[in-house]
């Protein structure tokens, strides 16, 4: 009897294969978490800058609270991966080093990301304020106090873009960070060679 002739696979099926079954699950429960938090993260530092620096210049504001807010970000990333993804055990420096590591290398291209296409959005956005500005009126009329002003915050082009374009890169990072933790933060170590 022969085998079946080999058959190409389609893209999404060799994607699928990349995450054996229990881990693909766990990732995603975990990736969900981590980007909640880390997005939380993020939204509170660009709302603390745009109040002390200011909201007219999204582009820097949306690069600097990534920045300030990735630490904790990666150290919660971290032992989410560790204990319900992963499931290493010791290594905790080393793993924790190689996980700044993975996030580090993806970094640069998010934040250069991150500035232009903020800026592509705040136009998009400035083209369309007048469609903005009417939903704002309608959400914001049956709000008051402190959710009547973030709402308004938030409508405006320039902070919106800002709070798109962060949401958007965070969601690349999470799928892309799987596989550098996969084969490099928490791969398992090769036997030694005698």
């Amino acid at each position: 009897m022969t085998a079946p002739p080999h058959q190409p696979r389609s893209i999404w099926s060799r994607f699928v294969h990349l995450f054996p079954a229990g881990e693909f699950l766990s990732y995603l429960v975990v990736g969900v978490f981590n980007t909640l938090f880390g997005y939380a993260t993020y939204v509170l530092f660009f709302t603390l800058f745009s109040a002390v620096i200011s909201a007219n210049h999204p582009s820097l504001l949306a690069p600097l609270a990534a920045i300030v807010s990735t630490p904790l970000n990666i150290t919660v990333a971290y032992f989410g991966y560790k204990i319900f993804v992963f499931k290493t055990r010791g290594n905790y420096l080393a793993e924790w080093l190689k996980c700044f590591g993975v996030y580090g290398v993806g970094m640069l291209p998010g934040l250069i990301a991150l500035s232009g296409l903020t800026r592509l959005l705040q136009a998009f956005l400035l083209h369309h304020q007048d469609r903005l500005d009417y939903l704002t009126y309608i959400v914001a009329s049956h709000l008051s106090g402190r959710p009547h002003a973030f709402v308004t915050h938030i409508a405006q082009a320039s902070t919106l873009a800002g709070y798109l374009a962060g949401a958007l890169v965070q969601g690349f990072t999470v799928i892309a960070s799987f596989f550098g933790h996969k084969k490099f933060t928490f791969a398992p170590k090769s036997p030694a060679v005698s």
